[in-house]
């Protein structure tokens, strides 16, 4: 039933929390939103039109109940909201903050649709949960009765962390293997702080050590154990490893000093921020201060990388991308937000030679125009004969995505099948893959994606998991009967 408080989208404007000035966030990495105030995220909240079909629902990965949770949220019973908030994902709070909702669920609000502004999902998702956190609601989920099976998951990211968390609850003693020395994977080490704050990431796998969950730390599969001793200790094994393995760009220079591919410029960043010792940030290599920086890429790890130059005192900031504004990938609000702290974006242009001597010290880009779209539905870039331009760069960071790692070489499993694009195979059904009782889920399988879609599969990795090991517990139970 729809209160009172709802359909205040007419005649109440929408309003995000407080956007700190450009000028002064250039200067930190601290988140650059604020959060609400209780009674701003009640009016905000009450805009929801409260639709027959919720196509933010439909259009959010792991389906949350949003018109749900933002009608408790607009009537104050803030831990009901939580309760319902959390049954669907297991990291609210950190969607809140770092899912492009603008391309998911507020994207598709159907009062966005009609010229009254989108619902603020994510800004009152992070409300609530962070809230749940300062009240004491967030506690550990821990089984009402130990099933005496274990399972086996290979990577701590949000996928791994994810089915961890289900896992546990129902009941099954959990061991997540991680080759890093901190749980949370690309939360940790590839998205900075102005985006998700560590501590943010850290209380919650906290949260899931409390609730049981066991972690290996600098574990890596196929140096420390293969994927057949995972295999005999565990009744099924979880491969959630995503996919790191940066993809390169093949021109002349390539070779040059001061190139690296996003991830090792960020993960410096973040373990610097974490107070670890970086000895390529220290010596410079890896910092962006006084530096011309060139980023290469138009997705959310370039915006990541851009605005990350900015904080630590680039000269200049210029982001190199072959297609348009509109055929990017990466989130709208980040491009917002990158260029209010002062980057350029220069459209339509793509890398043709590294220049330099040992060192880089240009990029020699070339201008595109869009023809034809592709098998995506994005327009193919074109170059354009005889439009080569030069920008200066002292440090280049090449952010053109990712693929997998040879996963069978890894582990040492060459059964462990995978696709042309070396993701592993599943059957989709089950999310088993070639090797009986071996799931995977996440990137793994799907490719480079949003953590909401590695919780969304962490999920239901765990949920086919169970119905393995049971399915196999009654079997042996059936055969040892007919045994007797």
């Amino acid at each position: 039933m729809v209160t009172g408080k709802m359909l205040k989208f007419v005649d109440r404007k929408l309003r995000m929390p407080d956007k700190r000035d450009a000028t002064a966030r250039r200067d930190d990495f601290n988140e650059i939103y604020a959060g609400y105030s209780d009674e701003s995220a009640a009016e905000q909240a009450g805009r929801c039109s409260q639709c027959g079909i919720p196509y933010c629902q439909i259009h959010c990965p792991v389906q949350n109940n949003i018109p749900d949770w933002l009608m408790l949220t607009a009537e104050g019973r803030l831990e009901e909201a939580y309760e319902v908030s959390q049954a669907t994902n297991n990291f609210p709070e950190i969607c809140g903050r770092i899912c492009p909702q603008d391309r998911l669920c507020e994207g598709n609000c159907v009062i966005e649709q009609a010229d009254h502004g989108y619902v603020t999902i994510g800004s009152v998702e992070k409300y609530i949960t962070d809230t749940a956190w300062d009240r004491g609601w967030v506690t550990p989920r821990r089984p009402a009765r130990e099933l005496g099976f274990s399972v086996g998951i290979i990577g701590g990211g949000p996928g791994g962390l994810a089915a961890a968390e289900e896992l546990r609850a129902k009941g099954y003693e959990v061991h997540v293997y991680d080759r890093y020395d901190r749980m949370g994977g690309l939360m940790i080490y590839g998205i900075p702080n102005f985006k998700l704050e560590k501590e943010v990431v850290e209380r919650r796998t906290r949260l899931l050590a409390e609730a049981g969950i066991v972690y290996h730390l600098d574990f890596e599969v196929g140096r420390d154990a293969s994927l057949e001793e995972l295999r005999i200790r565990h009744d099924a094994v979880l491969i959630a490893t995503g996919v790191y393995r940066a993809r390169d760009i093949q021109i002349p220079g390539v070779g040059l000093e001061n190139i690296f591919p996003a991830m090792d410029f960020l993960t410096a960043s973040n373990r610097k921020g974490l107070g670890d010792a970086v000895p390529r940030f220290d010596d410079g290599t890896l910092n962006a201060q006084g530096k011309h920086i060139v980023v290469i890429g138009g997705g959310d790890t370039a915006m990541d990388c851009v605005r990350t130059a900015v904080r630590q005192g680039a000269t200049s900031v210029k982001c190199l991308y072959r297609r348009d504004r509109e055929n990017m990938p990466g989130s709208r609000r980040e491009v917002q937000h990158a260029e209010e702290e002062g980057v350029e974006f220069i459209w339509l242009a793509a890398p043709e030679a590294f220049l330099g001597n040992g060192v880089v010290s240009g990029v020699r880009a070339q201008r595109m125009r869009l023809g034809m779209a592709d098998a995506s539905g994005r327009q193919t870039p074109k170059p354009v004969e005889g439009s080569s331009f030069n920008l200066e760069a002292d440090l280049v960071i090449k952010a053109l995505g990712f693929d997998p790692e040879d996963l069978p070489t890894l582990f040492g499993a060459p059964e462990l099948a995978v696709t042309r694009w070396g993701t592993t195979k599943v059957d989709y059904r089950t999310m088993m893959t070639s090797i009986d009782g071996v799931f995977a889920a996440g990137d793994i399988v799907r490719g480079a994606s949003l953590v909401v879609w590695a919780i969304r599969d962490g999920r239901d990795a765990a949920d086919q998991i169970d119905r393995y090991i049971k399915a196999k517990a009654m079997a042996s139970g059936a055969a040892a009967v007919a045994a007797e």
